[in-house]
């Protein structure tokens, strides 16, 4: 599987990646979006921010990158990179299917995306990826699964997604809402002939949200590639939005509020892989600190108490404007 090149990869920092959400379009949920990108956001401004966070990342090791369908224009921004980078063939990259974007560019859309977890969609939108990432195409994700979604039980669909797998490209999922745990493990009971259809989960865990560390590792127990997304919490986790607990941890490390959030996911026995959702280069950079935090079972301890419940925690996610 072309997803396995990441157990290959020995740089410092190759167990976090890059997911391109907050740069792939002008609206997003990020806290402190508007200090981050300032008012002009045209398809060309992003389109080189996007690419100068690509070239840092790939120079300081990072080597997962994360789009989607929903993104904007994630999956044309890094497919330009890509072909003006030939000589990069040790990246991995990470789609996902299920979102159809739809704020045309905007940041006041009455909506950004429209979810639909149909065959009709998985075909029409793989066709649009394949367009764009052809073979440089990694893993494909149904995007954002819960437990009530069609996609952990449409046989037709199943069918479609091996064909891919069988065809080279690893299938996975991503998670989110407050029964992160249930969909994940319904989705560990998908097979096709016999076989486990997926290969990777991307759900959200942490300090504040942590109630699918149970269900991550099972999988991970699985063989299942585990990716993070929203260490950050969307920007809860960073100065200046970040707890009073966390910025004490942090300034007793000597290192940003972020790369503690982040390191405290990295430790998990489970995480292959936890994205950082950098909007500048100097956000990136501060991120891939999370690779040398080192905490003690007293810090720890404190931070373990900043976790919420998962309904709150999702309530309060819900209610966040995009920006």
């Amino acid at each position: 599987m072309p997803f396995a090149r990441l157990a290959t990869a020995t740089t410092p920092t190759c167990h976090i990646g890059l997911g391109l959400a907050a740069v792939g379009r002008p609206g997003y949920i990020n806290l402190g979006r508007e200090e981050d990108l300032g008012d002009d956001r045209s398809v060309e401004t992003l389109r080189t921010r996007t690419h100068e966070l690509l070239d840092a990342a790939y120079v300081q090791g990072v080597r997962y990158f994360d789009v989607a369908r929903s993104y904007g224009r994630s999956e044309e921004f890094i497919a330009d990179w890509l072909a003006g980078n030939p000589h990069i063939d040790d990246v991995v990259v990470g789609s996902k299917w299920g979102y159809t974007y739809t704020a045309d560019w905007t940041t006041d859309a009455e909506k950004h995306e429209i979810k639909d977890h149909s065959v009709r969609t998985y075909d029409r939108q793989r066709a649009e990826t394949a367009e764009l990432l052809g073979e440089r195409l990694d893993l494909y994700q149904i995007h954002s699964v819960t437990p009530d979604s069609p996609a952990l039980t449409d046989k037709d669909l199943h069918a479609r997604l091996a064909e891919a797998a069988a065809q080279g490209t690893t299938i996975g999922f991503s998670t989110s809402g407050p029964a992160q745990a249930e969909a994940i493990r319904s989705a560990l009971e998908v097979t096709v002939d016999g076989e486990p259809l997926f290969r990777t989960v991307q759900s959200t865990y942490n300090a504040l949200e942590t109630s699918a560390a149970p269900a991550l590792a099972e999988a991970h127990a699985a063989g299942l590639t585990v990716i993070v997304k929203e260490g950050m919490a969307n920007g809860r986790l960073a100065e200046p939005h970040a707890p009073d607990a966390l910025k004490a941890v942090a300034a007793e490390t000597s290192l940003g509020c972020d790369a503690v959030a982040l390191g405290l996911v990295l430790r998990q026995p489970w995480a292959g892989v936890v994205l950082s959702g950098a909007a500048t280069t100097s956000q990136l950079a501060s991120n891939l600190h999370a690779a040398v935090v080192d905490l003690d079972d007293e810090q720890l301890s404190r931070l373990a108490a900043l976790a919420e419940e998962p309904g709150a925690y999702w309530e309060r996610r819900a209610q966040l404007p995009w920006h």
